[in-house]
């Protein structure tokens, strides 16, 4: 893999899960302005995603289980399914736009919602086949970098600069929620990257500045979350047994098990930064860049760290019904999911 300047790994990161320029622009250094301007995209136009032989091959940013359906979203609104445990996917046959789509939630086999890009978010009733534009906003490129579902009327998306939407009928009709301003902030404009939730139905969002956030009424007021970490989180997941593990750059990895009042860092081994986190019963996967696989049996207390040959920038995952990891990739989708990790050296974070 190319080696990328140390000067500038945020901005790098922010390329490679396909942020817009507006986050890249914030997450580089003051020494490189003109390099974040040159990146400044044209305003996205609304069109139907195209149907195209190459579609695997498009970075994934997101993925989820429909029921026994693997659903994966990505670049130029590629929407893949497969339901054959990720052996195989194939196009979804409608989706009515061509931008970036970060993010994807299913209540069951046939219920879900994207979102991405330019304020969009979709919604499908027939398990990812088609889907259907229920907002968007090309005058103000705010993306939504994350959504999530409690059922079928209350839903969240978050996106960049502390935007927080939430819906009460489906997503027909979405409200912007006023967040706090952080302590010792002037105001609320941390980028929102990430969504998960317990199992008490509490929703939690992974931010900037070592910042989790957390909703106890479906995303209708937060509370800020302090970590002791002063990094940026992409990602976080809620075990079965209500732990909170939240990661991101540099290997970064923070795990609570008090509801989020106070944190650890757990040793990862790895400067390579986490994109994904999934867990199952005691059993937590996480994946990112430089093909950094990292796995836990103890609800995330301890990790073994692998790194995969093929060096792939993982960037999202899912486990199945018996708890198999599947893989997306910056290249598309990762056919051998988890088996080539086992071909991989691999460093637990333990003697």
């Amino acid at each position: 893999m190319k080696t990328v300047p140390l000067l500038f790994p945020a901005l790098w990161l922010c390329a490679a899960l396909g942020l817009p320029a507006a986050v890249q622009a914030q997450a580089a250094p003051a020494a490189a302005p003109a390099a974040a301007a040159a990146a400044l995209p044209s305003t996205p136009q609304i069109a139907p995603a195209r149907q195209v032989r190459h579609a695997s091959q498009a970075m994934l940013l997101a993925s989820t289980m429909a029921g026994p359906r693997l659903v994966a979203v990505g670049e130029h609104g590629v929407v893949l399914l497969s339901d054959d445990g990720g052996k195989s996917y194939r196009q979804a046959r409608s989706v009515p736009v061509d931008i970036t789509l970060t993010s994807v939630s299913f209540l069951d086999g046939r219920q879900g919602w994207a979102a991405g890009h330019a304020g969009t978010i979709l919604r499908t009733q027939d398990g990812g086949e088609s889907w259907q534009l229920q907002r968007s906003d090309l005058q103000n490129d705010r993306p939504l970098f994350a959504v999530h579902f409690f059922d079928e009327r209350h839903g969240v998306a978050v996106g960049l600069w502390s935007l927080v939407l939430a819906t009460q009928d489906g997503g027909a009709t979405w409200q912007t929620v006023e967040m706090p301003v952080p302590e010792g902030a002037r105001k609320a404009d941390l980028n929102l990257l990430g969504l998960f939730a317990d199992g008490r139905g509490r929703l939690f969002a992974a931010a900037e500045k070592g910042n989790v956030l957390r909703s106890d009424d479906r995303g209708l007021h937060w509370t800020y979350l302090p970590t002791g970490y002063r990094g940026t989180f992409w990602t976080g997941v809620a075990t079965p047994d209500g732990t909170l593990l939240a990661a991101g750059m540099r290997g970064a990895l923070y795990r609570s098990t008090d509801d989020g009042r106070t944190w650890q860092r757990v040793e990862t081994n790895t400067q390579s930064s986490i994109t994904a986190l999934a867990a199952t019963g005691r059993q937590v996967v996480g994946v990112g860049l430089d093909g950094l696989v990292l796995r836990s049996d103890d609800g995330g207390a301890h990790f073994k760290t692998e790194s995969r040959p093929d060096r792939l920038a993982l960037t999202a995952l899912v486990l199945d019904a018996q708890g198999r990891a599947v893989f997306q990739s910056r290249q598309g989708v990762v056919q051998d999911g988890g088996g080539a990790a086992a071909e991989a050296s691999a460093t637990p974070s333990r003697p």
